[in-house]
């Protein structure tokens, strides 16, 4: 491992600190909306408290892993083997039947977070009734400050594994490591409070968040079997739909319905 100076006079190491850090922003992204979501739900004089520890916890994780860097990579060495195969494809079976520390954390984290996205998707849809003129954040007086900050952690130890271990592939220097981590989670604190004020604000986002949440922990499900889902498809579907949404909430601001008044006129006027 290079010293500190030498590092900060190689350009090509201020360049893996920029896509470390752009990868880890962009692996961020998932937690961040997790945390947003559970901590709308919280009385609002909780609500940023419970953001900057879950944030913090999220820091402190990663450090500490990048600290146990022979552990993490140990992680990866399978633990047992099922001894079955799957549908063979070209003579090789469709997933691992072969499990490390790394594959069981990311299938118990997928699992929570199916679990917890499809809960809090029937709260939103079954809990209103109608009675409120849309979907709110149901059910927040059924959590406390304890059982999110609880939660968070959970997800935190999951996407911080994975952030850790994406760190390690990219470089082998321990200080660009560092900084990344510091950097994105600096990035992450900064926008956690606007980013959960507009889906508070904005309840129609509230679902495609959980919707991205559930792919996310279907995702992170097939990577402890061993299947790679490029993240790339993922982004950019999160980001097509988020496009998408944002055309209609454009559209209402606007009143989109006007514009049907005068077309259905010149029909009728056709008869």
């Amino acid at each position: 491992m290079d010293s500190i100076p030498a590092l900060l006079a190689d350009p090509a190491a201020w360049l893996a600190l920029i896509t470390l850090v752009v990868m880890e922003v962009v692996l961020g992204i998932d937690n961040l909306v997790f945390i947003s979501i559970l901590t709308n739900k919280l009385p609002e004089a909780q609500r940023t408290k419970a953001r900057r520890i879950g944030i913090g916890l999220a820091l402190g994780m990663r450090l500490a892993l990048l600290g146990t860097l022979s552990f993490i990579v140990g992680l990866t060495q399978p633990v047992f083997d099922l001894g079955v195969t799957g549908p063979l494809q070209h003579g090789e079976p469709s997933f691992e039947t072969a499990f490390s520390w790394r594959d069981l954390i990311l299938f118990a984290g997928g699992l929570f977070l199916v679990w917890k996205a499809t809960k809090e998707i029937h709260d939103h849809v079954d809990a209103d009734g109608g009675a409120h003129g849309g979907p709110t954040l149901a059910g927040a007086a059924g959590l406390n400050f304890g059982a999110a900050i609880f939660q968070i952690i959970l997800l935190d130890l999951v996407f911080s594994i994975d952030s850790i271990l994406t760190a390690v592939g990219m470089t082998d220097q321990l200080p660009i490591m560092v900084a990344a981590v510091v950097i994105a989670v600096a990035v992450m604190l900064l926008a956690s409070g606007p980013l959960a004020n507009f889906i508070a604000k904005n309840p129609t986002i509230v679902m495609l968040a959980l919707g991205f949440l559930l792919m996310i922990g279907m995702v992170l499900i097939a990577e402890g079997f061993g299947v790679h889902v490029p993240k790339g498809y993922i982004y950019a579907a999160m980001a097509f739909s988020g496009l998408v949404e944002g055309l209609n909430m454009l559209s209402r601001r606007k009143g989109g319905g006007g514009a049907a008044a005068p077309a259905a006129g010149r029909i009728g006027e056709t008869h």
